[in-house]
């Protein structure tokens, strides 16, 4: 089969598109055929960090359709269209087949394309377990989302907007009118402004990849708020390791979300985006023998919204 496999004696680009061998799955595993496959941050800070899968193939966000599956398997049959997560399984999206475990799978809504489907896995997911499960978000509060225009981001505008929040975004000028379609109440150009200028303050900061400093974000965090941080480098994971826990000893709470793939959010998500709820956003679709340039493009850090590998 052909894949995108990491030879990090490339000269130019590391990512090579090349034959490999088709993967066979175990009892527990299923065979998918892969019709789109997202990039994402958790695959080019990998790569730069030296954290290689064992087969060589990066790609988490996967959407196509089950060619077989092992004896063990029951909740899916060949034949049946599945998105899901690789991340937790050894990557392998980069590819025309790839196997994993049924638990990284839920089915894919008839309603939505596959490169849709592909989009959302670990961004969405992502911006769901902040907003909810460390931001404990509530009708009509007030929410800044800071890197409101990323793959986090779009979706995370959409989650807080669904949940009843009153939505302040951080953005660029290029991005201000995607931000508004997508339902934010209030704008902040960073390019312009600063984020303490107006808007008064917020009961819940989500921070995708932490450009600002803590001691910034507390100051216009109310009085029993939350920020939570999502991504960044590993300087900015550090900063917020060795400082959060000190700005959290009062009412303002400073937390940090580790995503965690999960089948129920997966099937949440995907209800959303099936009743549309929410719309995935989706800036530029590459084919597999490009996957190279697209993770070269998404690690610049200007995609707006996601980036998908379509494949067939």
């Amino acid at each position: 089969m052909k894949a995108v496999t990491y030879n990090k004696r490339g000269v130019h680009d590391k990512l090579i598109y090349c034959d490999v061998e088709k993967p066979v799955p175990n009892d527990n595993e299923l065979l998918v055929k892969i019709l789109a496959v997202s990039g994402n941050a958790a695959d080019y800070r990998s790569m730069r960090m030296g954290l290689i899968p064992e087969k060589k193939i990066f790609g988490a966000d996967v959407a196509g359709i089950v060619e077989s599956a092992g004896k063990n398997i029951q909740l899916f049959k060949p034949g049946e269209e599945v998105l899901g997560d690789l991340a937790g399984f050894g990557f392998g999206g980069f590819a025309e087949y790839a196997v994993a475990p049924e638990r990284a799978f839920v089915l894919k809504p008839a309603q939505i394309s596959f490169e849709e489907a592909a989009s959302f896995p670990i961004s969405g997911i992502t911006a769901l377990q902040a907003l909810r499960d460390k931001g404990n978000i509530k009708n009509l509060q007030k929410v800044l989302i800071v890197g409101s225009s990323g793959g986090v981001g779009t979706f995370a505008i959409q989650l807080a907007r669904y949940f009843g929040a009153e939505v302040t975004a951080v953005c660029s000028t290029k991005n201000v009118e995607q931000t508004i379609s997508l339902g934010a109440d209030h704008i902040i150009d960073y390019s312009k402004e600063p984020i303490t200028k107006k808007y008064g303050d917020f009961d819940l900061i989500l921070a995708v990849n932490g450009n600002y400093p803590l001691i910034t974000y507390r100051r216009v965090l109310n009085p029993g708020g939350i920020c939570v941080m999502v991504g960044g480098t590993l300087s900015q994971i550090f900063k917020f390791m060795a400082l959060g826990w000190l700005l959290s000893l009062g009412s303002r709470k400073f937390r940090f979300l580790a995503a965690k793939s999960d089948q129920k959010d997966l099937e949440f998500m995907s209800k959303l985006i099936d009743d549309g709820n929410i719309k995935p956003v989706i800036e530029r679709i590459y084919p597999l023998e490009k996957t190279a340039e697209a993770m070269n493009y998404l690690g610049e850090g200007h995609a707006k919204g996601k980036v998908v590998i379509k494949l067939g």
